[in-house]
């Protein structure tokens, strides 16, 4: 039977630690774009030529803002991801632990 182990105990662990690290600061990243939050002004990709051509800028802006927030919230779920695929290899490391060869 083939083993799904691809990485060792403690490759695994770091994989959960970077995880868990990601998903809470894109999380968090994500909820501050949602409120938008005037000091991620220039994480909005925008130049000065699209808001001189636009009758209305605040709204293209705002629109910019939930895109990237968006993107930080499905950058935290790809994180989610591999933190359940990280835990798995822990688990599977530590049964590999327990049998008798």
């Amino acid at each position: 039977m083939p083993s799904l182990l691809f990485c060792g105990p403690k490759l695994a662990a770091c994989g959960i630690v970077l995880s868990i690290w990601g998903v809470i600061m894109l999380a968090m990243l994500g909820i501050f774009f949602s409120a938008k939050s005037a000091v991620l002004i220039e994480d909005v990709p925008f130049t000065e030529e699209d808001i001189r051509n636009d009758k209305n800028p605040p709204q293209t802006v705002y629109g910019l803002y939930n895109q990237v927030a968006i993107n930080c919230f499905i950058a935290a779920a790809i994180y989610v991801a591999v933190g359940a695929v990280s835990l798995c290899q822990v688990r599977l490391n530590k049964r590999q632990e327990y049998l008798v060869q």
